[in-house]
């Protein structure tokens, strides 16, 4: 089921660039990690639910790259972006090979199902 999101044709021309290159680097940065590694979460400082998400890899032995992007007080921004580029809207966004799966509770119930493991074969 497509999420909704805005027309391009109901964004005026003059704006289609700020909207395309706003906070991109981050967006880079994170699809290239994604890109280059089998698991990826992306989180924030103060938030217990990244530490959650390492935790659990950790606790399978599972490799996987961890981006921080700011915290509560700072790097809204950026993490807004990468919200607006996903549709996820929470912390952290974990991804196993290039598909975005959910968050900490997400990705516990893929570990407890064994899908994980089989994402990974």
């Amino acid at each position: 089921m497509p999420r909704p999101i805005l027309d391009e044709s109901r964004i005026h021309a003059a704006i289609r660039a700020k909207i395309a290159s706003w906070n991109n680097a981050v967006v880079d940065e994170v699809k290239a990690a994604v890109a280059a590694n089998d698991v990826v979460v992306v989180g924030m400082k103060q938030n217990p639910f990244p530490v959650k998400a390492r935790k659990s890899l950790e606790g399978i032995g599972q490799p996987f790259r961890y981006l921080e992007y700011g915290s509560y007080f700072g790097m809204w921004r950026p993490r807004s972006a990468l919200k607006m580029w996903t549709g996820w809207p929470t912390f952290p966004m974990v991804f196993v090979k290039g598909t975005l799966v959910g968050g900490a509770s997400e990705l516990q119930a893929l570990i407890d199902n064994g899908e994980l493991k089989a994402m990974l074969a």
